[in-house]
């Protein structure tokens, strides 16, 4: 397979008079060498241009001339996808009518030293390097989505962020109850529930909560909360202020800074749920919801996250792909009488599609009747028991294998073929 994908990229850069541009990608000034593809010999000079409108038209005018010298009938342009940078460049250039590949970083990385034994770095080298690996075919086409499928990335990298920030401001409202009020988490398990917001934002303190009677203090908790919580929460809360060991100093400055970190939580919460409803929104434009949804375990929001990593699932012609898309896959490390029965997967591929299937298959492994008793199973078989972490990574592989049979096929989940007939009668799931 790999052989073939290996002749089918030397076939794209010599197939036909082809002249390849390897570019250093940076934010103001990208750098560019262009190279004959059937003689391997630059064609004129190394070459900067602004990352700007006319700096793409500079490198135009560059490629149009050295084509024309060249004698080529195709431009293949190689880059380093370095940050979000090369993203205008590669669009930009695609719509040009020319084919944009990528390089893999480590890859250039261990190029540096094999033409001048140097390990020197450069904007020009590694420009030069950049094309040289184009030219012996190592190289990936990327997939810049678009349509949907570009919402749904943009809109998960989005929730990503807003779901640190929003962490982030959770872990400083605990650090300033540790520190003035430590046995608060006891009577409010949820510091973000209704009730527990009133008296975050009113009585935080154990001195606020002492300071007026019980049965006031449960009215209040009855109206912030319609009637949930009321006279038992109060007492607890009480009790709990009359044995605290929070410190009683700095308080004023200690509200406002409560009051701060509330309002950043809140904000945070507020952009959180406005980016999920988009999410859901874009999922169903897919018309794959129904599919991956029928998955138990498999929630609207793993679900968005997963299309907004792959893009159209349609588009891929193995599950394997996606396999390795996400760095799952499994390396091999033996040599002469070396033989290491540990076989690590790789981790070269998107981290986000490796994070939103290893989500998935914990929910699986809890809420999947089929994917709770294989993943038992992997854990527990007498041959190769597999720890946490390494059962969670074969059930990830599995529910990546079914999602993709499943929008392939267009056909809901069936639990009694998710496994196999072979599988379902080991694990005792046999109808």
């Amino acid at each position: 397979m790999q052989l073939k994908q290996r002749a089918r990229k030397l076939a794209l850069v010599r197939g036909e008079p082809t002249v390849v541009v390897g570019i250093d990608i940076a934010k103001r000034k990208h750098w560019a060498w262009v190279v004959d593809g059937r003689t391997e010999v630059p064609v004129g000079s190394p070459f900067h241009f602004q990352n700007s409108r006319e700096g793409f038209d500079r490198l135009l005018g560059k490629i149009a001339r050295a084509k024309e010298k060249a004698g080529a009938t195709r431009v293949v342009v190689g880059m380093e996808p370095t940050g979000h940078y090369w993203k205008p460049l590669a669009w930009y250039l695609q719509q040009a009518g020319f084919t944009v590949v990528i390089v893999n970083p480590a890859h250039v990385k261990a190029s540096k030293e094999l033409d001048d034994n140097s390990p020197t770095k450069n904007d020009r080298k590694d420009a030069w390097l950049n094309a040289q690996l184009v030219l012996q075919g190592r190289f990936s086409v990327p997939y810049l989505p678009d349509g949907v499928y570009a919402e749904l990335r943009i809109l998960t990298q989005a929730r990503q962020q807003h779901r640190r920030k929003l962490n982030a401001a959770l872990n400083q409202l605990q650090a300033l109850l540790d520190e003035y009020f430590p046995e608060y988490t006891e009577v409010f398990a949820d510091p973000l529930g209704q009730a527990s917001l009133y008296v975050l934002q009113y009585r935080p303190f154990p001195q606020d909560v002492l300071a007026v009677p019980v049965t006031q203090l449960a009215a209040e908790l009855r109206a912030a909360s319609n009637r949930r919580v009321g006279l038992r929460r109060a007492q607890d809360l009480q009790e709990a202020a009359r044995r605290s060991i929070g410190v009683p100093y700095g308080l004023d400055a200690a509200r406002l800074q409560l009051r701060q970190i509330l309002q950043e939580v809140i904000f945070w919460k507020e952009r959180l749920a406005e980016t999920e409803a988009a999410m859901a929104e874009a999922l169903e434009k897919t018309g794959l919801a129904q599919y991956l949804l029928s998955v138990p375990g498999v929630g609207v929001v793993t679900a968005a996250a997963f299309l907004g990593e792959v893009g159209d699932l349609r588009r891929y012609a193995d599950w394997r792909q996606l396999r390795k898309l996400a760095g799952y896959n499994l390396t091999e490390n033996t040599s002469g009488q070396r033989d290491r029965s540990r076989t690590p997967i790789s981790k070269r591929g998107r981290p986000g599609l490796r994070h939103v299937l290893y989500q998935m298959a914990m929910t699986a492994a809890a809420k999947n009747r089929e994917f709770r008793a294989l993943y038992k199973h992997f854990r527990t078989r007498q041959q190769n028991p597999l720890k946490g972490k390494q059962a969670l990574v074969a059930l990830a592989c599995k529910l990546l294998r079914v999602l993709f049979t499943l929008v392939r096929k267009q056909c809901s989940y069936d639990p009694a073929r998710a496994l196999g007939a072979w599988r379902a009668e080991q694990l005792g799931l046999a109808a």
